[in-house]
């Protein structure tokens, strides 16, 4: 199975994300099918049972799970995920703890299908190393934090999240992929969902329609529920982001190392005045972990 890795990662808050979208918090069968022909699409194995894990645990498959100072494990017997996966939760994280002053809690990573609850779903992406459960976190401005944040990126086709009540926990599913570094194109796939139009698809994932079209020896417009479609350009949680920023909504953004203002301006639309009069600490000189804000409008 070839597993592309997932770079440039950015996580984008919207500060002004509804409580009333907590609705959305809720699952269906649509959203758990999205998550199995998601991860189909993406050519993830499904580990079928316990004994086989170490089979799959290579750079290209499943890679390990490490606590550290952002990040806490609470018994998770598995602790491994797709590199994209891994590396999504380990930007949560450091956010997640930089917001809050405290660590983010993880209840289970990979699960076999052997392993899987009574309760669990036949088409669960856990045994594919695609899904991570969070703890609920006990203070509410933590709470709330993180299901604006996971929600946001929801929005975005980014990640599809569910609040469990038994035993309570937020069931998120990593939909974010990279086929390399900078700029470098691949071979994404977008599984068409019913009530897709391609410029729906074009505004989620940021490839214009004609470039749509061109990939897939499309002459009009008409898709249907469940076709795959290449995607010339990856889509990844800064795509995601970016797309917030230009319909002129606040993100927050953490900085990474070798950042400059110009390349954050030029990434997200925007201009190194208008960064530095949303941030005023923003100096020429960036520090890995500064948190800015970013608003195209």
């Amino acid at each position: 199975m070839k597993m592309p890795a997932i770079t440039g990662l950015v996580l984008a808050s919207l500060l002004s994300v509804s409580l009333s979208q907590a609705q959305s918090l809720r699952g269906s069968p649509a959203s758990i099918d999205k998550q199995y022909r998601t991860a189909v699409a993406y050519g993830y194995t499904f580990v079928n049972n316990a004994r086989s894990v170490k089979d799959y645990v290579n750079p290209q498959q499943l890679v390990r799970v490490n606590p550290d100072r952002h990040l806490e494990l609470h018994d998770v017997s598995f602790p491994y995920a797709v590199p994209a996966t891994r590396q999504f939760l380990l930007q949560l994280s450091q956010q997640y703890h930089n917001s809050c002053g405290e660590k983010l809690t993880v209840t289970s990573l990979l699960r076999p299908r052997d392993r899987q609850p009574r309760n669990s779903v036949e088409r669960s992406v856990h045994p594919a190393g695609m899904a991570i459960d969070l703890r609920v976190p006990s203070s509410r401005k933590c709470r709330l934090w993180l299901e604006n944040t996971l929600l946001a990126m929801e929005k975005q086709h980014v990640v599809d999240v569910t609040r469990e009540r038994r035993p309570p926990h937020y069931h998120v599913a990593v939909f974010a992929r990279d086929s390399g570094s900078g700029d470098a194109r691949g071979s994404g796939v977008y599984v068409v969902s019913r009530g897709d139009t391609l410029s729906r698809i074009a505004a989620r994932t940021g490839v214009p329609i004609p470039q749509l079209r061109a990939a897939n020896g499309l002459r009009g417009d008409m898709i249907k529920a469940g076709q795959k479609l290449r995607l010339p350009t990856t889509v990844t949680l800064a795509s995601a982001a970016k797309g917030q920023a230009s319909a002129g909504q606040e993100i927050t953004y953490l900085v990474n190392r070798g950042d400059t203002l110009w390349q954050i301006a030029n990434r997200y639309g925007t201009s190194v005045e208008k960064l530095r009069q949303s941030n005023r600490n923003a100096g020429d000189s960036l520090q890995v972990g500064q948190v800015l804000r970013i608003s195209k409008g």
